[in-house]
């Protein structure tokens, strides 16, 4: 090999210059030196006069050698990405869960308050109105739960306290059979839809766990 074409090389590795005299060298972290500019200049002159075929050798080992520089620093930058976007969904999912703490918290709460209620927080009247019967109904069953209760209701009676099923007996808002079962939360039965709907809260969470999880009962089978 000629001495151009050695030094020609040599300038390509050590400085990574291109066919065009660009240089990339300093990339790899090192410090210039004041001879720099001068050695530049020269090399530059030298692979001038590198036969073509060499300077496509050379330019491609320089291409070359800036592709790996990028690649790795694509490389840092899609990892510094993925880190950042891991922290920041992790902070998410503890925010959420917890509000999701909160929030059931704030049920339970709710829920104990309300099923500590009986017909003796509420007046005695001889009768009642659907409304009245709802009203009691919300302040007994846990909100997130009364739309699952009512529905069971709606289907049951209608919100009727004293129906009364012609062929079984089955009697009052849940249609309780024998209707004196709703005797174990109090003895005005047939008369307080306060009782009943203590009762039938009771049933729902005793026997399927909430009144959302007896009204997914009841839409599969049509009857709780």
């Amino acid at each position: 090999m000629s001495r151009i074409s050695v030094r020609g090389f040599a300038v390509a590795s050590a400085t990574a210059v291109t066919a065009v005299g660009s240089v990339v060298g300093v990339a790899s972290g090192s410090t210039a030196q004041p001879n720099d500019a001068e050695a530049t200049a020269s090399d530059v002159t030298l692979l001038a006069d590198i036969p073509a075929g060499q300077q496509a050798q050379v330019q491609t080992a320089s291409l070359t050698q800036q592709a790996t520089f990028q690649a790795i620093a694509a490389d840092e930058t899609a990892k510094k990405d993925a880190e950042e976007a891991a922290r920041k969904a992790a902070a998410e999912t503890a925010v959420a869960k917890k509000e999701a703490a909160e929030k059931a918290a704030k049920e339970r709460a709710e829920a104990k308050v309300k099923a500590s209620r009986s017909a003796g927080d509420f007046p005695v009247l001889s009768s009642y109105s659907v409304s009245q019967i709802q009203a009691m109904a919300r302040q007994m069953v846990p909100s997130g739960q009364f739309q699952c209760f009512s529905n069971i209701v709606d289907h049951e009676s209608s919100w009727n306290y004293r129906a009364v099923n012609a062929s079984s007996g089955a009697y009052g808002l849940f249609q309780a059979l024998p209707g004196s079962k709703m005797s174990s939360v109090g003895a005005d039965w047939q008369t307080n839809p306060a009782t009943q709907i203590k009762w039938g809260l009771n049933y729902m969470d005793s026997r399927y766990g909430s009144p959302c999880d007896a009204w997914n009962f009841w839409q599969a089978n049509h009857w709780y």
